[in-house]
């Protein structure tokens, strides 16, 4: 095979070969940015990481986005930039705040789970959008373990997390992430939203430290960051 398709196999075929995962993606600047202050992120990574990212979307059964994802994005989640089954679409809206005009819910061209909070009061969704239920914690938030619970009832059981970056942060915090494709732009934005946003800690000894790989992508560099190295035979 030519390099770039060798690398392409090496990078995606963990993947294609199992029947169950959980992956996160997130693109950032050199900074760790995923959008200025004002929210503005089209494009920070170049088209060679937007096809990364669909071929991501065409091996996952369900792709997962939060509100804040789904309100200011609009996307489709879909695999247009490459061959594929576009994935079943799942927006985490715990207080049911997300329009009901967003691409997600009007277009039919893939299944839609829209999970709320039990308190949440959204206005009745389109015929082709199933809604769940799922319990909040004391932060008002859902507890990712539940939701991977509730899309394994639903036969999806290789879940792409993409975004915004709490949402990701929340999932690997949680530890239920096995590898995070983090796409990083020659980019320097100086100011704006930081990706991942957990916990902080007190020293450098309780930080994760994963094993890796990097791959080029166009301009960009793919670190695929093994979190979860046991579901991956090591």
């Amino acid at each position: 095979m030519a390099t770039e398709a060798s690398e392409l196999a090496s990078c995606l075929a963990p993947l294609a070969t199992r029947a169950s995962w959980v992956v996160a993606q997130l693109g950032q600047s050199l900074d760790g940015r995923i959008a200025t202050q004002s929210g503005h992120s089209h494009y920070i990574n170049g088209r060679a990481s937007l096809v990364h990212l669909h071929r991501l979307r065409g091996l996952a059964d369900a792709v997962v986005i939060g509100a804040g994802t789904a309100d200011a994005d609009d996307p489709q989640l879909t695999v247009r930039h490459v061959s594929g089954v576009n994935p079943t679409r799942v927006v985490l809206d715990p207080r049911g705040r997300v329009s009901m005009d967003r691409q997600l819910f009007q277009t039919r061209v893939a299944p839609t789970l829209h999970v709320i909070g039990p308190d949440a009061t959204p206005p009745t969704p389109p015929a082709n959008v199933k809604r769940c239920v799922l319990p909040l914690n004391d932060r008002g938030q859902f507890e990712p373990r539940d939701v991977i619970e509730l899309l394994d009832a639903h036969q999806l059981r290789r879940i792409l997390v993409e975004g915004g970056g709490i949402t990701v942060s929340q999932f690997i915090e949680a530890g239920v992430v096995d590898r995070l494709h983090l796409l990083v732009a020659p980019l320097l934005i100086g100011s704006g939203r930081p990706g991942l946003q957990m916990t902080p800690i007190e020293t450098l000894d309780t930080a994760l430290r994963p094993a890796l790989r990097t791959f080029r992508c166009g301009e960009d560099t793919l670190f695929d960051v093994l979190l979860r190295p046991a579901t991956f035979g090591g």
